[in-house]
């Protein structure tokens, strides 16, 4: 048995469920409709960059977990979930997670979006695990703020390793699945890198380091 470790976005979701969820926000009127998109598609620009201010973005990525009710946002997530997650999770990506499964390999999806968005996805897809950016939450309520290490390019990796110091797994044999450049440091330390329908920086890399590509979509 082995670690299998998935990113999410754009790998086991044909989108960015980070992304999806502003749009959506965007569109229940919840958030101002002019700086809101704006800063959201320049957040997602500065990802697929490379260059994202990890700080500035949860700052305003966080803020409406912060204003607004928890049975509010429970009951937009289960909308978000519908219209927005369930058309894009990946068939194929669903069969990858099975032949892990039945491998009866661990499977853990490490994500850089926060785990407001990602825990209902990660249950629907029914992964082992889930390590996932942390919004602080006091008395219930979202505080806007964040705890822990975000786990973004270098920050996947420490948060693994705290994770794997409460677990019975090791890194041997593991592999981990991944579209963009910005996973690059967690890719380099596993037994198997896959880039699953890469981005052009990690499809150059992939095919300097004979990495296997492989692609999810139909």
């Amino acid at each position: 048995m082995s670690l299998a470790i998935f990113d999410l976005d754009n790998t086991l979701l044909s989108i960015d469920s980070d992304h999806a969820w502003g749009e959506f926000l965007l569109e229940q009127g919840a958030v101002d409709p002019v700086a809101y998109r704006e800063a959201n598609d320049r957040f997602m620009a500065d990802y697929e960059a490379g260059t994202l201010d990890m700080a500035a973005f949860l700052e305003v990525a966080l803020k409406p977990l912060a204003e607004h009710s928890p049975e509010q946002l429970a009951t937009w997530h289960q909308q978000f979930m519908a219209s927005k997650i369930e058309p894009h999770i990946l068939a194929k990506g669903e069969e990858l997670l099975a032949r892990h499964r039945t491998q009866g390999d661990t499977l853990l999806i490490i994500t850089a979006t926060n785990r407001f968005i990602t825990g209902p996805i990660a249950e629907r897809l029914g992964v082992d695990a889930l390590i996932a950016v942390e919004p602080e939450k006091i008395d219930g309520r979202y505080t806007g703020k964040v705890t822990g290490t975000p786990s973004y390019r270098e920050g996947k990796i420490t948060r693994l390793e705290e994770w794997l110091e409460t677990q019975d797994h090791t890194m041997e044999g593991s592999w981990f699945y991944s579209d963009s450049h910005n996973d690059l440091p967690l890719l380099e330390r596993v037994d198997n890198p896959v880039a699953v329908d890469p981005d052009d920086t990690l499809r150059r890399v992939a095919r300097e380091r004979q990495w296997r590509i492989m692609s999810l979509r139909d």
